[in-house]
């Protein structure tokens, strides 16, 4: 094998050189390039994984929201209809008060005002929003209790001043003859009459008085066809003689309620209602009574 030259030596290490220099740059740029995409995939992949919890956190926030827009709803709906009935509850205490209707209008809004605030007002956060309804909520229950006893107060004042006598016993007629000593229209002679006789219209109404349990009816004596109710605090209101009798004993029987038509019966000249009110077993003059109104 022949031997180079020392002037061929000097073309081939350069060129050698330069082959080798190609190859390991080339090998590098190759690095480099599988490195990039390598490094390219991984964060494509953590970006992805990144917005997948992303959305799966907003969907289960979005739930939650819901949920909770869900029960404040229903709250909300149960307080409207506590307000409703507290509305109801305070028109009818209203009116068994006869309070004037237009300053107690429950169905108007109160009237209410103030100055603009400006940059100072602030948006009322979720959390304060559903402490000031169970706030409101506690408000409320105890309005309905309070309004609860109020009624059962005002309702059993009117049930015990129903239950005293009070105002006339015929819806129609006038005082023939008062309490107390007269001349007796079959005798003429001076004799007690125990209670009044208001005349009027034959088979008109004749009304209890007061609110009681009725504990006799039929004929009796110069009374005729007679009806007698028990009321409270030991007053019994008795009328005397009716053409037809409209209740039966033990039978309640309310204020203002006709129990008997207007007669004659019994010891009479007319018709005519004698009305008697006794006061623990003795009669009492009723023309007190008879002024009252309810």
């Amino acid at each position: 094998m022949p031997i180079a030259s020392a002037g061929s030596l000097g073309i081939l290490v350069p060129a050698f050189l330069l082959l080798l220099g190609g190859t390991l740059w080339g090998g590098y740029q190759w690095g480099v390039s599988a490195s990039s995409q390598a490094a390219g995939d991984t964060t494509t992949d953590v970006v992805r994984d990144l917005l997948l919890a992303q959305r799966d956190e907003l969907q289960e926030t979005k739930g939650r929201t819901q949920d909770h827009l869900d029960a404040l709803a229903l709250r909300l709906g149960q307080l409207q209809s506590h307000i409703l009935r507290i509305n109801a509850l305070g028109e009818r205490l209203a009116q068994a008060a006869k309070l004037d209707e237009d300053e107690f209008d429950f169905d108007e809004e109160p009237a209410r005002g103030g100055i603009e605030e400006g940059e100072l007002a602030q948006s009322v956060s979720l959390s304060e929003l559903v402490a000031d309804m169970e706030q409101l909520s506690q408000v409320i229950t105890d309005r309905e209790h309070k309004l609860d006893l109020m009624e059962g107060l005002i309702f059993d004042k009117q049930m015990n001043e129903a239950m005293l006598p009070a105002g006339r016993p015929v819806e129609k007629g006038w005082i023939s003859s008062r309490y107390g000593y007269r001349k007796d229209p079959f005798t003429g002679k001076k004799t007690f009459h125990r209670g009044v006789d208001l005349a009027g219209k034959k088979n008109s109404n004749v009304v209890a008085v007061a609110s009681g349990i009725v504990t006799w009816i039929g004929e009796r004596g110069g009374y005729g066809k007679l009806v007698e109710i028990r009321h409270t605090d030991g007053y019994v209101t008795r009328y005397g003689h009716n053409s037809k009798i409209l209740v039966e004993p033990g039978e309640l029987v309310t204020q203002g309620q006709p129990i008997a038509l207007m007669g004659s019966s019994g010891r009479s000249t007319g018709p005519h209602v004698h009305f008697e009110i006794v006061k623990n077993g003795k009669t009492v003059n009723p023309s007190k009574y008879l002024r009252i109104k309810r």
